[in-house]
């Protein structure tokens, strides 16, 4: 008997596939929040402190023309791919609430094993580096006021890791997360709209910049190669069933939703301060545009401690899907101020952002861990798992015009995944022969 997306596979071989993959049920919400609250905790993953570097990480290495169509191709694409997932959220008449229950279900426990270590080192990598954008945001306001040299960045990371912790303490699972998407929404647009608004008064009064690609011929092209990773790298969507779990039925109308909010009005303050950036300052923009920004101190002030607070508030959905896995094993229920419940957040959590915040501050090259995250597993779980899987889930009902242009997907992401892994490990082992471990970049 076929399932609703046309299986071929009889029922025998599915029950294996179930049967060797053992799914828990969550400790965490489920189907509790509107299209508007995901659409805006996607959209606080775009916009997050990670877009004030996007001129430097994405334009500087790919100039006007590539910089542009790069990053409105990839927003089309993203969308693409999001949608193709949001679509497999349903499948064989049950909800697959986790990336990897998905991928045991249509693959079987290898590729559950397999997808599940995938997605964590995805996140791992990506909160990695929102623990040092909040450190170089509050080094930044630092120096504003106090350039002293006594404290250096990996100071400010362990101060960014422990207020990480006290979040985390605070905020029990995703859906709790509504009391603080105003909160966020503000911070994103503080530091947005300075940024913005002091680049065009540099840009305006500054003479004509230089936008040629910098650097020799060779070391151009590994920068060409490790930014397309930063261009997929923008659009992380590696835990859409995740983050689809907290919507309301129907869940995938309402999914859908949700993502065309973020892929429109969403992307449009990162797009804006990206291309205001680059024109500003040229090819020596840096990856944090606030470094280049001129105004007065309390008003970057104010953008360097919103960026902070973003950076620690958008890096708990990108953990949330660790928290799940961990309050799930040990069955952590009832009330989120219980006493045990917070000792065990307090002790759980607080190993994990230590070992996250020790790793940010001893290796602390924010543009090369966007290259590598999106070399690894941005690209594989967010472009090539998607396209394979609705070829698997959706077999009879495609034609071989549909299936090529899936295993074609397939075939270039592929391509650019070993491509940007490749130049993301060499600009990260030339730049550890410049500095030292915990370096004060």
């Amino acid at each position: 008997m076929e399932n609703e997306f046309g299986d071929t596979h009889s029922r025998k071989g599915k029950s294996v596939h179930q049967a060797s993959v053992v799914i828990p049920q969550t400790a965490h919400d489920v189907s509790t929040d509107s299209w508007f609250q995901v659409g805006v905790v996607l959209s606080m993953g775009v916009n997050s402190a990670y877009a004030l570097g996007y001129s430097g990480t994405i334009m500087v290495p790919l100039g006007w023309i590539g910089g542009v169509v790069g990053l409105v191709l990839s927003t089309i694409v993203s969308l693409y791919a999001s949608a193709l997932m949001a679509k497999l959220h349903e499948v064989g008449g049950k909800r697959h609430i986790r990336y990897r229950d998905l991928a045991g279900f249509l693959y079987g426990r290898t590729a559950y094993l397999l997808i599940w270590a995938l997605q964590y080192a995805n996140l791992f990598l990506i909160n990695i580096g929102y623990v040092i954008m909040s450190g170089s945001a509050l080094k930044a306001f630092y120096v504003l006021f106090r350039d002293d040299h006594h404290l250096k960045l990996p100071h400010f990371i362990a101060i960014a890791g422990f207020a990480c912790i006290l979040f985390a303490i605070a905020t029990p699972h995703l859906s709790a997360l509504r009391i603080w998407l105003g909160f966020s929404s503000l911070f994103m647009l503080l530091y947005l709209s300075i940024a913005f608004v002091l680049s065009v008064e540099d840009g305006v009064k500054a003479p004509p910049r230089d936008y040629n690609i910098p650097g020799s011929r060779d070391n151009k092209i590994w920068a060409i190669i490790g930014a397309v990773g930063n261009l997929f790298f923008a659009f992380n969507t590696g835990m859409i069933p995740e983050i689809q779990a907290t919507i309301r039925q129907p869940v995938v109308g309402n999914m859908l939703k949700a993502l065309n909010f973020q892929f429109t009005v969403g992307v449009v303050p990162m797009h804006a301060v990206t291309y205001i950036g680059y024109w500003a300052y040229g090819s020596g923009v840096s990856s944090y545009l606030l470094n280049n920004v001129h105004g007065p101190a309390w008003l970057l002030g104010v953008a360097h401690l919103s960026a902070f607070f973003q950076a620690i508030i958008t890096l708990h959905i990108f953990a949330s899907p660790t928290y799940e896995y961990l309050d799930t094993k040990y069955g952590i229920e009832g009330s989120a101020l219980a006493p045990r419940n917070i000792v065990f957040r307090l002790i759980v959590r607080g190993g994990y952002l230590i070992m996250t915040t020790f790793l940010s501050a001893l290796l602390p090259f924010l543009g090369n861990f966007m290259s590598l995250t999106g070399a690894i597993s941005t690209i594989p779980l967010t472009f090539i798992l998607p396209n394979h899987m609705y070829i698997v889930a959706k077999k009879n009902k495609l034609s071989s015009l549909q299936k090529s242009w899936h295993w074609l997907n397939i075939g270039v992401f592929g391509c650019m995944s070993v491509a940007a892994f490749v130049a993301a490990l060499k600009l990260t082992i030339l730049q550890t022969q410049t500095y030292h471990v915990f370096a004060d970049l």
